[in-house]
């Protein structure tokens, strides 16, 4: 069983930059793909990036590409996002997740454990 809890979260104004934190505990980290999603209200959740289980390989949705960069540090069981030029349009709950399986994917369906998320707010 693996345990999620994201960190990071904020208010920032446009422009702006926050790096959210997953850190793992209660399984093998290393033996995960991760990745972060995110929910805005009245909507189902969306991908945002993905790594997987060693870090060289990424995956981004369209609307964060060139924005964003998910990394991580399996000494530290650590995932990260990096979020540079925030929108107003990026507000919502950020969700980490793992999956088992090692390579990237960007379906929520693979995904075997969530964290309970953190709030990212950008004002305009």
């Amino acid at each position: 069983q693996v345990q999620l809890v994201e960190s990071g979260g904020g208010l920032v104004q446009a422009g702006g930059s926050l790096r959210l934190n997953c850190a793992a505990s209660g399984g093998s980290f290393s033996a995960y793909a991760m990745g972060w999603f995110r929910q805005f209200p009245g909507k189902e959740r969306e991908f945002v990036a993905t790594i997987n289980w060693i870090g060289d390989d990424t995956e981004y949705a369209d609307s964060v590409k060139g924005r964003f960069t998910i990394s991580r540090e399996n000494t530290k069981k650590t995932a990260y996002l990096q979020m540079n030029s925030l929108k107003p349009e990026d507000t919502a709950v950020y969700y980490c997740a793992a999956t088992r399986l090692i390579y990237t994917t960007p379906d929520s369906k693979n995904y075997d454990y969530w964290g309970r998320g953190t709030q990212v707010t950008v004002s305009s």
